[in-house]
């Protein structure tokens, strides 16, 4: 038998909170982080995607860290924090920064992006990050971002080398390669869902739990649907797994995470839904679609969400502003 990687559960790739005029908001990040974990999540990912890394600068990806670390060593859970770059020095650089911390519990780190340097110089690039980086390594494979398509047998590959704990899996289908992964797995190593709509029959096929921007909503029923399957309750794992898929479905209708980010402000979570350009703020009618869909409370942090000391919104109030601000409007 297997052992259970390091890594399984829900793992939440927060945010990144902005005022109305684009300044970071860590007091609200903090919130957000600490919801994320009281409501179940295992784990924590800093400065993916979701939270416009791309656009923060070096004292506010320091600031992200911090505030993430100290939630997780609160609820004493892992935190993730993403590497994104396509030079391999850069990247161990960046990797030997992060472990020297002593806070950070694995580096999610994608192919190379836009470079598209093969199968053999992406297994060439994670030999060496796992060699001299010196931090656990979650290859993040996504290869509408990345650009790179890996095929089972070089993450068979990667999964093999030491330091290489997981995958986040994010490919776009549950195809061939997916069900060799998980019909061979690896001792340790963990599948990760990192497509959301597709999550529910990626852990019920035999995933580990997922890397899931969604969850950012309803943090609690995302955990509780990871756990049915996990745990063999099909039928309503099944049916909270349907309902999640249309939430989803509704979060990525406009580009990650504007509309996650807009329904957050409606349910007076952030103190803005404002983007960095190059993304805009969502249109009002995707919020409102998602929002009404996110309505009802995550059934574990209802009693838990602490107030924000701002007055609620409708979910119809917010709309793409010049510069990518945030723009209210009435219902």
């Amino acid at each position: 038998m297997n052992p259970e990687p390091n890594l399984h559960g829900l793992y939440v790739p927060l945010v990144t909170p902005f005022t109305d005029d684009l300044r970071l908001a860590p007091d609200a990040l903090a919130r957000l982080a600490d919801e994320a974990l009281s409501a179940g999540a295992s784990g924590l990912v800093a400065l993916g995607t979701t939270a416009e890394t791309a656009t923060l600068s070096a004292e506010e990806r320091e600031t992200v860290v911090r505030v993430c670390s100290a939630a997780c060593r609160a609820h004493g859970a892992p935190l993730v924090v993403g590497v994104g770059t396509g030079d391999t020095a850069a990247a161990i650089t960046a990797l030997r920064e992060l472990a020297a911390r002593g806070d950070v519990a694995a580096a999610l780190v994608p192919a190379p992006p836009y470079v598209r340097p093969g199968e053999a110089g992406t297994l060439a690039h994670f030999t060496a990050l796992a060699e001299h980086g010196g931090l656990p390594l979650v290859v993040y494979d996504i290869p509408y971002r990345s650009g790179q398509t890996l095929g089972a047998g070089t993450i068979d590959a990667l999964g093999r080398l030491p330091g290489v704990i997981g995958i986040k899996h994010a490919t776009g289908a549950i195809d061939a390669t997916t069900m060799e992964l998980l019909g061979s797995p690896l001792p340790g190593f963990a599948l990760l869902g990192g497509d959301d709509i597709v999550l529910s029959p990626l852990v019920a096929a035999g995933a580990h739990g997922g890397i899931v921007a969604s969850a950012n909503v309803r943090t609690a029923d995302y955990a509780e649907m990871i756990a049915l399957w996990r745990r063999g309750s099909a039928a309503p794992a099944r049916v909270l797994g349907a309902e999640l898929a249309r939430l989803s479905a509704a979060l990525f209708t406009e580009p990650n995470p504007t509309v996650i980010k807009g329904v957050l402000y409606a349910q007076n979570r952030i103190p803005s839904p404002a983007v960095r350009m190059p993304l805009l703020a969502a249109s009002a009618d995707a919020v409102h679609r998602a929002a009404l869909l996110a309505g009802r409370p995550a059934r574990d942090t209802a009693r838990q969400r602490p107030s924000t000391g701002m007055p609620s919104r409708s979910a119809t109030e917010v709309s793409a502003g010049p510069s990518g601000s945030a723009t209210r409007v009435t219902a």
